[in-house]
């Protein structure tokens, strides 16, 4: 605090996390992992902080570090000669050992004469096959994969159009709101329309000398002599609309 040093500070510089700093200087030992690393963290941030981290740990082992169990065991002079003292145990003598080995071996040469006569007199059954039943595995039918149906693409909500003049053409256009996006306007030879999007479109043409757009397509405007009028709805090809239903579509 005195030489005004941020935490993150000291953290980046030891390379210690800033809770375990906060525990060495709050003496909270419980929130550290060990003994080892509390003093090890004690040197290193007493080396930053220009402090003598001799004085640091041996505070910390005389205060809270408990002696080991070797510590605490008392030392008895007596149990080294105590040790020497006992006598030793005396294993079983050379005769009695001769005598075991020498029984052993003559129940052996009994047993194995008897093993040669039994093989000798009766049926000589070694070598003859035993028929072992082999379990037939049965074929398991490999399913079928049922090919995914493919999900049809919804029909589009929407359509785009785009008019452009091939000469000069009398344009009206009226949205699905009934809003007129195209009011009644002379287009210029070369000139365009905005792209234009609705759910329907009806419009009035004072010729066929237009180019028509609609989704990406190219229709072809029937020339009557006379102005003309079409329907768009999506999905669907331009519809021609009677006299009737295109009278007063603009002013």
């Amino acid at each position: 605090m005195r030489r005004r040093i941020d935490m993150t500070e000291v953290e980046a510089a030891t390379k210690i996390r800033a809770k375990y700093l906060r525990a060495l200087e709050n003496e909270e030992w419980d929130l550290l992992p060990g003994p080892t690393f509390v003093k090890t963290f004690l040197r290193t941030y007493a080396e930053y902080l220009d402090l003598d981290p001799r004085l640091l740990v041996e505070e910390y082992r005389q205060r809270y570090e408990r002696p080991s169990s070797q510590d605490l065991r008392p030392f008895k002079p007596g149990a080294a000669a105590q040790r020497r003292r006992q006598p030793r145990r005396r294993g079983p003598s050379t005769p009695l050992l001769v005598v075991l080995f020498g029984i052993l071996a003559l129940l052996a040469a009994l047993y194995a004469l008897g093993n040669w006569g039994n093989n000798d007199n009766g049926d000589n059954t070694a070598g003859v096959p035993t028929a072992t039943a082999t379990a037939t595995a049965t074929a398991t039918p490999t399913p079928t994969a049922t090919p995914r149906k493919h999900k049809r693409a919804g029909a589009p909500k929407a359509v785009s159009l785009k008019l452009t003049a091939r000469q000069l053409v009398y344009v009206c256009i009226v949205d699905a709101a009934g809003k007129r996006v195209v009011d009644g306007v002379n287009l210029q030879p070369g000139a365009s329309t905005k792209t234009l999007r609705s759910s329907r479109f009806r419009m009035n043409l004072g010729n066929a000398n237009v180019r028509l757009v609609a989704n990406g397509k190219t229709y072809s405007v029937k020339d009557t002599g006379n102005p003309i009028g079409y329907e768009l709805r999506p999905g669907r090809k331009p519809v021609q609309l009677p006299e009737s239903a295109r009278a007063g579509l603009c002013r």
